[in-house]
Protein backbone atom coordinates (compact mmCIF):
# COMPACT_ATOMS: atom_id res chain seq x y z
CA UNK A 1 0.00 0.00 0.00
CA UNK A 2 1.14 3.43 -0.63
CA UNK A 3 -0.69 6.74 0.99
CA UNK A 4 -3.40 3.80 2.57
CA UNK A 5 -4.12 3.03 -1.74
CA UNK A 6 -3.78 -0.64 -2.55
CA UNK A 7 -1.28 0.30 -6.20
CA UNK A 8 -1.28 -2.68 -8.83
CA UNK A 9 0.22 -2.65 -12.01
CA UNK A 10 -1.30 -3.84 -15.01
CA UNK A 11 1.35 -4.17 -17.64
CA UNK A 12 0.58 -5.10 -21.41
CA UNK A 13 3.03 -7.23 -22.92
CA UNK A 14 3.78 -8.40 -26.62
CA UNK A 15 7.14 -9.67 -27.64
CA UNK A 16 8.56 -8.12 -24.70
CA UNK A 17 10.91 -11.61 -23.04
CA UNK A 18 13.99 -9.55 -23.22
CA UNK A 19 12.12 -6.54 -21.34
CA UNK A 20 9.85 -7.90 -18.82
CA UNK A 21 12.20 -8.61 -15.95
CA UNK A 22 13.70 -5.04 -16.03
CA UNK A 23 10.34 -3.95 -15.80
CA UNK A 24 9.22 -5.82 -12.64
CA UNK A 25 12.68 -5.87 -11.10
CA UNK A 26 12.52 -1.71 -11.24
CA UNK A 27 9.08 -2.05 -9.79
CA UNK A 28 8.94 -0.27 -5.96
CA UNK A 29 7.96 -2.27 -2.99
CA UNK A 30 5.43 -0.60 -2.00
CA UNK A 31 3.73 -1.76 -4.96
CA UNK A 32 0.53 -4.28 -4.05
CA UNK A 33 0.55 -6.51 -7.21
CA UNK A 34 1.62 -6.88 -10.55
CA UNK A 35 -0.39 -7.94 -13.20
CA UNK A 36 1.28 -8.50 -16.74
CA UNK A 37 -1.12 -8.85 -19.58
CA UNK A 38 0.79 -11.37 -22.56
CA UNK A 39 -1.16 -10.37 -25.32
CA UNK A 40 -0.34 -13.44 -27.22
CA UNK A 41 3.76 -13.28 -27.21
CA UNK A 42 5.53 -16.44 -28.76
CA UNK A 43 8.84 -15.29 -27.49
CA UNK A 44 8.66 -16.61 -23.72
CA UNK A 45 7.28 -13.43 -22.48
CA UNK A 46 4.90 -15.18 -19.66
CA UNK A 47 7.61 -17.30 -18.78
CA UNK A 48 10.16 -14.71 -18.35
CA UNK A 49 7.64 -12.26 -16.09
CA UNK A 50 7.08 -15.95 -13.97
CA UNK A 51 10.23 -16.31 -13.50
CA UNK A 52 11.38 -13.21 -11.94
CA UNK A 53 10.41 -14.89 -8.99
CA UNK A 54 8.55 -11.74 -7.46
CA UNK A 55 5.14 -12.85 -5.07
CA UNK A 56 3.42 -9.89 -6.57
CA UNK A 57 3.45 -11.09 -10.08
CA UNK A 58 0.70 -12.66 -11.63
CA UNK A 59 0.31 -13.24 -15.57
CA UNK A 60 -2.76 -13.10 -17.44
CA UNK A 61 -2.08 -15.15 -20.76
CA UNK A 62 -4.41 -13.82 -23.76
CA UNK A 63 -3.74 -16.91 -26.81
CA UNK A 64 -3.85 -14.59 -29.80
CA UNK A 65 -2.66 -10.74 -30.13
CA UNK A 66 -5.22 -8.80 -29.54
CA UNK A 67 -3.57 -5.21 -29.33
CA UNK A 68 -2.49 -3.35 -26.28
CA UNK A 69 -6.12 -1.55 -25.47
CA UNK A 70 -7.40 -5.30 -24.83
CA UNK A 71 -4.76 -6.11 -22.90
CA UNK A 72 -5.61 -2.77 -20.55
CA UNK A 73 -9.35 -3.91 -21.00
CA UNK A 74 -8.12 -7.39 -19.60
CA UNK A 75 -5.77 -6.19 -17.33
CA UNK A 76 -8.76 -3.57 -15.32
CA UNK A 77 -11.30 -6.49 -15.87
CA UNK A 78 -9.03 -8.74 -13.61
CA UNK A 79 -8.30 -6.35 -11.14
CA UNK A 80 -11.66 -5.25 -10.85
CA UNK A 81 -12.40 -8.90 -9.75
CA UNK A 82 -10.22 -8.78 -7.05
CA UNK A 83 -11.27 -7.80 -3.50
CA UNK A 84 -10.49 -3.55 -2.56
CA UNK A 85 -11.52 -0.01 -2.19
CA UNK A 86 -12.74 2.61 -3.95
CA UNK A 87 -9.15 4.78 -4.19
CA UNK A 88 -7.23 1.82 -5.46
CA UNK A 89 -5.20 2.52 -7.79
CA UNK A 90 -5.20 0.87 -11.17
CA UNK A 91 -1.81 1.69 -12.78
CA UNK A 92 -0.52 1.37 -16.35
CA UNK A 93 2.50 0.58 -17.15
CA UNK A 94 4.26 -0.82 -20.73
CA UNK A 95 6.35 -3.75 -21.09
CA UNK A 96 9.13 -2.37 -22.98
CA UNK A 97 10.31 -0.82 -19.99
CA UNK A 98 9.62 2.74 -21.75
CA UNK A 99 8.22 4.16 -18.50
CA UNK A 100 10.24 5.14 -15.51
CA UNK A 101 9.13 3.94 -12.35
CA UNK A 102 10.54 6.66 -10.43
CA UNK A 103 7.35 8.20 -11.72
CA UNK A 104 4.66 5.96 -9.86
CA UNK A 105 4.30 8.21 -7.10
CA UNK A 106 3.81 11.55 -9.24
CA UNK A 107 1.00 9.35 -11.06
CA UNK A 108 -0.32 7.38 -8.49
CA UNK A 109 -0.75 10.34 -5.80
CA UNK A 110 -3.81 12.18 -7.47
CA UNK A 111 -5.44 8.82 -7.58
CA UNK A 112 -4.56 8.34 -3.90
CA UNK A 113 -5.49 11.65 -2.11
CA UNK A 114 -8.37 11.73 -4.24
CA UNK A 115 -7.45 14.57 -6.33
CA UNK A 116 -8.29 12.71 -9.26
CA UNK A 117 -10.19 9.71 -10.46
CA UNK A 118 -7.71 9.47 -13.48
CA UNK A 119 -4.08 10.73 -14.31
CA UNK A 120 -2.40 10.77 -17.48
CA UNK A 121 1.47 11.15 -18.17
CA UNK A 122 3.08 13.89 -20.14
CA UNK A 123 6.20 13.55 -21.84
CA UNK A 124 6.29 16.77 -22.94
CA UNK A 125 6.77 18.28 -19.38
CA UNK A 126 10.24 17.05 -19.63
CA UNK A 127 12.65 18.32 -21.76
CA UNK A 128 15.01 15.59 -21.23
CA UNK A 129 12.64 13.49 -23.09
CA UNK A 130 11.65 15.61 -25.60
CA UNK A 131 15.28 16.47 -26.46
CA UNK A 132 15.26 12.20 -26.55
CA UNK A 133 12.07 11.76 -28.44
CA UNK A 134 12.48 11.73 -32.38
CA UNK A 135 11.08 14.89 -34.13
CA UNK A 136 8.55 12.99 -36.03
CA UNK A 137 7.10 11.18 -32.90
CA UNK A 138 7.27 14.70 -30.91
CA UNK A 139 5.47 16.67 -33.81
CA UNK A 140 2.67 13.95 -34.29
CA UNK A 141 2.28 13.73 -30.56
CA UNK A 142 1.60 17.21 -30.90
CA UNK A 143 -1.09 17.17 -33.60
CA UNK A 144 -2.65 14.51 -31.76
CA UNK A 145 -2.66 16.13 -28.59
CA UNK A 146 -4.29 18.84 -30.08
CA UNK A 147 -6.89 16.69 -31.74
CA UNK A 148 -7.93 15.39 -28.86
CA UNK A 149 -8.52 18.68 -26.83
CA UNK A 150 -10.72 19.61 -29.82
CA UNK A 151 -12.51 16.41 -29.51
CA UNK A 152 -13.20 16.21 -25.63
CA UNK A 153 -13.63 19.81 -25.23
CA UNK A 154 -10.57 19.81 -22.18
CA UNK A 155 -6.84 20.86 -22.49
CA UNK A 156 -4.84 17.02 -22.74
CA UNK A 157 -1.65 17.40 -23.13
CA UNK A 158 -0.13 14.09 -24.16
CA UNK A 159 -2.71 12.16 -25.40
CA UNK A 160 -0.62 9.52 -26.86
CA UNK A 161 1.00 8.76 -23.38
CA UNK A 162 0.21 5.44 -21.93
CA UNK A 163 1.40 6.07 -18.24
CA UNK A 164 -1.69 6.13 -16.62
CA UNK A 165 -3.32 5.74 -13.24
CA UNK A 166 -7.18 5.09 -12.35
CA UNK A 167 -9.10 4.57 -9.09
CA UNK A 168 -11.40 1.39 -8.84
CA UNK A 169 -14.38 3.46 -7.88
CA UNK A 170 -13.86 4.95 -11.55
CA UNK A 171 -13.08 2.02 -13.66
CA UNK A 172 -15.75 0.37 -12.36
CA UNK A 173 -17.96 2.49 -14.09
Amino acid sequence: MWLGTRVTVIIPAWQEAPRIHRVLRGLPSWIDSALVIDDGSTDGTAEVALAAGDARVEVLRQLRNRGVGAAIAAGYTHALAQAGGPRDAFVVMAGDGQMDPGDLPAVVAPVASGEAEYVKGNRFASRDTLRAMPAARRLGGLVFSWATSLAVGIPISDSQCGYTAIAREACAT
